[in-house]
């Protein structure tokens, strides 16, 4: 759709993300509404997003390949292609250290932030369950993988398949603004993966909650 546009319009495009920095990123033309409403003097719906998650960021400055940002290109898929070895910036996974400018969009310490206080609780389902039977005041939501939910006792959004970092990746954003939709206050949410496309899906989710992440 974006390059009919740009071919339609005849100039060329020089244009940032659709969305307000720090929230979670619109992946559907409603929820791009809903951030830039007044903004904008047009809203094209090209329909749901495809993958989910923001792009795959390479720095190709230094001896080797560097990962930035991950997304729907992994770091499995870029080493297959560049037979080398592909590093993956500390930034990714942990904060930045104090001083360190962000090299890529999407390194901040607090991003893709919903209203609540979102806490990952890294462990396998019965752990997490255990947890939450003892977290169910008022406010608490629970953010957890398909199939997951009835089984909680409070109430929950599910985000993807247990394993499957594509399902998690198309529905994590709009998980994030469903939540603030439903009021939720505080957010405990399942750990995804670090590898594959799950390497994206904990790099927004951590960021989400600001770092706070509880082992179980």
């Amino acid at each position: 759709v974006v390059q009919q546009v740009i071919k339609a319009s005849g100039v060329a495009f020089a244009a940032p993300s659709a969305n307000l920095s720090g929230k979670p990123s619109p992946t559907n033309a409603p929820d791009t509404l809903a951030d830039m409403d007044g903004r904008l003097p047009l809203i094209l719906d090209g329909g749901e997003s495809n993958v989910g998650v923001e792009s795959t960021v390479v720095a190709v400055t230094g001896e080797h390949p560097m990962l930035l940002r991950p997304g729907y290109v992994t770091k499995e898929q870029l080493e297959a292609v560049l037979g080398e070895e592909v590093l993956v910036s500390p930034a990714i996974l942990e904060k930045l250290k104090d001083g360190e400018v962000a090299r890529s969009p999407g390194m901040k310490y607090k991003h893709y932030a919903p209203k609540a206080q979102v806490t990952i609780l890294r462990g396998d389902f019965a752990k997490y369950k255990e947890f939450i039977k003892q977290h169910t005041e008022p406010g608490v939501w629970a953010l957890c993988f398909d199939g997951e939910g009835a089984q909680l006792g409070v109430p929950f959004i599910e985000y993807g398949k247990n394993h499957d970092g594509v399902t998690q990746a198309h529905h994590l954003f709009t998980a994030l603004r469903d939540l603030d939709k439903h009021g939720a206050q505080v957010v405990y949410a399942r750990c995804p993966e670090q590898d594959g496309v799950s390497m994206a899906v904990y790099n927004r989710l951590i960021r989400a909650a600001a770092f706070r992440v509880v082992e179980l």
